[in-house]
């Protein structure tokens, strides 16, 4: 299961690849805006960052406010242009799938986001995109079983031998984030902050604590 990062701050983008060796990135309007920096500005920061790191994708979402296929079409094409390290992400809905069908067809990779249910995620495996997010702590936080629709999609697309690749997004837990490798996520991405917590545990530094006073208390020689 491949890791991406879910921000928009160089910095992190930094720390994720470099230190963790993290896959990819997936940004959103609300990740530009906490960047501080002007779109153009920051997807230009990105693109020179991951220009020779052609095998880490970035998610780049259109304007949300665009409503037609083609307006989405044209916008996408403009920012592919940036980077081929840029996928654009796209909402899940008529015009969005009918956009990501015909970007798909020119070779422009997509990413169908902001999905909620099997019924949009077997559309977007059925137009070819290279990417599916459907969205977890969205749906928890209105009482839905965030992670049981992710492995129903997850099952649809290996029954009809779908070549999109499952982004499990919106995941904000360890425990999310370990449910959705059991369930055979093809990759997840989440926060700096989530990853962090998820590489400790209590436990460990219990342990740690007791080999260091029996470390403390061995003689050397």
């Amino acid at each position: 299961m491949k890791y991406f990062l879910d921000s928009a701050k160089l910095d992190e983008i930094k720390v994720a690849y470099e230190q963790y060796g993290f896959d990819g990135v997936t940004t959103n309007p609300k990740h530009i805006m906490n960047s501080g920096k002007p779109f153009k500005t920051c997807l230009a920061d990105i693109a020179a960052y991951v220009a020779d790191k052609p095998d880490f994708p970035v998610s780049v979402e259109i304007n949300p406010h665009l409503e037609s296929a083609a307006k989405m079409v044209s916008m996408a094409q403009t920012i592919s242009q940036i980077s081929p390290n840029f996928v654009i992400k796209i909402p899940t809905n008529q015009q969005g799938i009918i956009a990501a069908r015909q970007l798909e067809q020119q070779g422009i990779r997509t990413n169908l986001t902001l999905v909620f249910s099997p019924a949009q995620a077997l559309m977007a495996g059925k137009v070819g995109a290279k990417y599916v997010s459907p969205f977890v702590g969205w749906k928890e936080d209105y009482g839905d079983d965030g992670l049981k629709y992710v492995q129903d999609i997850i099952d649809i697309y290996a029954h009809y031998h779908f070549k999109t690749e499952v982004i499990v997004a919106a995941i904000r837990t360890a425990k999310q984030l370990e449910t959705a490798a059991i369930y055979g996520a093809d990759i997840v991405t989440c926060a700096l902050s989530v990853y962090e917590t998820s590489f400790n545990n209590p436990y460990t530094d219990l342990g740690l604590k007791t080999f260091q006073a029996a470390w403390d208390n061995t003689k050397t020689e």
